[in-house]
């Protein structure tokens, strides 16, 4: 079975029967969802698609502000970065700073939603 046929019976599918093979498709392949959707549009949407940039896979962690919790942010950043307290601080009060580079995607989102949870705004790129 080529892809364009594949294709055609998904399209088929009842919207159960597809979150169903959704389901079934992370729990055999180990990933999200979401992941399946990136890699899985340029042969669904065809050649267009196809043509369009890939995902992008690593992100760099960019402290664009530290909020009013000066204190959390610096803890937070001090977790993520491994540096010592004062190396730490200086980096936080250097903002707006790439704090992290080359980070994978889904670690990218945790550590925004922890510096976000701190009361920083955060911008991967």
């Amino acid at each position: 079975m080529n892809t364009q046929e594949l294709v055609e019976e998904i399209a088929k599918l009842t919207l159960t029967e597809a979150a169903d093979l959704v389901k079934a498709l992370e729990e055999k392949f180990g990933v999200s969802a979401a992941a399946m959707a990136v890699a899985a549009a340029p042969a669904a949407a065809g050649a267009a698609a196809a043509d369009a940039p890939a995902a992008k896979a690593d992100f760099d962690i960019m402290l664009k502000d530290i909020g009013a919790n000066k204190i959390n942010v610096i803890k937070v950043v001090k977790d993520i970065t491994g540096l010592g307290l004062g190396d730490a601080k200086a980096l936080v009060e250097a903002a707006p700073k790439v704090i992290k580079e080359k980070v994978p995607a889904e670690e990218a989102k945790k550590i925004e939603a922890q510096l976000k949870e701190a009361g920083a705004t955060v911008e991967l790129k």
